[in-house]
């Protein structure tokens, strides 16, 4: 498994709320932690929800839909994974759950997008292109990432540690020996 980008919910990447949002997209504790054998006390543990999924691109749509209803402003989500991983569908499908109507495109060239919402603003940002975090600056970050709005960071490394603690990392993975599945790791 990779290293989150920014740390995990266990060393303060996530925060109640988010952890909320996580339990109410999956529909059942139990997909998101297991306790270890032995372990007596909650499944999810206060900041420190982690899950694992094996999804196929519509059971990924179906997650971020329940994901972005579920979810709350202010809230920054960051998506990290290889090309092709799936993180533009997840983020798609969560603006959708949160009640953006308009097509959600990848922001590859445009850095940044902003969609409106009933329930307030979502920005989507891809940082795949930054070659150094001083560019953030020219993306407006401080003001986005404070913002009272949904925001989504796509390739979240290369923020190197700029990104907000209470961020809820979600890591996708190709699934070894199955094409049309991804691992969703949350938490």
């Amino acid at each position: 498994m990779k290293a989150r980008a920014g740390g995990s919910a266990a060393s303060g990447g996530g925060r109640p709320e988010a952890l909320a949002a996580l339990r109410a997209a999956g529909g059942r504790v139990d997909e998101f932690t297991t306790p270890p054998v032995g372990h007596e006390g909650p499944r999810v543990p206060p900041l420190a929800a982690r899950g694992r999924l094996a999804l196929t691109r519509d059971e990924l749509a179906a997650w971020g839909e329940r994901f972005g209803r579920a979810a709350h402003a202010p809230l920054v989500v960051t998506l990290a994974g290889d090309l092709g991983a799936g993180k533009t569908t997840l983020a798609q499908a969560i603006c959708r759950g949160y009640g953006v109507t308009e097509a959600v495109t990848s922001p590859t060239y445009a850095l940044v997008h902003q969609y409106a919402s009933p329930r307030g603003p979502v920005y989507h940002l891809d940082l795949y292109r930054l070659e150094d975090p001083r560019e953030l600056e020219n993306l407006g970050w401080d003001d986005v990432t404070t913002a009272h709005a949904l925001v989504l960071v796509e390739w979240p490394e290369r923020a190197a540690g700029r990104l907000p603690a209470g961020h809820v990392p979600i890591d996708l993975e190709h699934a070894e020996g199955d094409a049309e599945r991804r691992v969703l790791l949350a938490g």
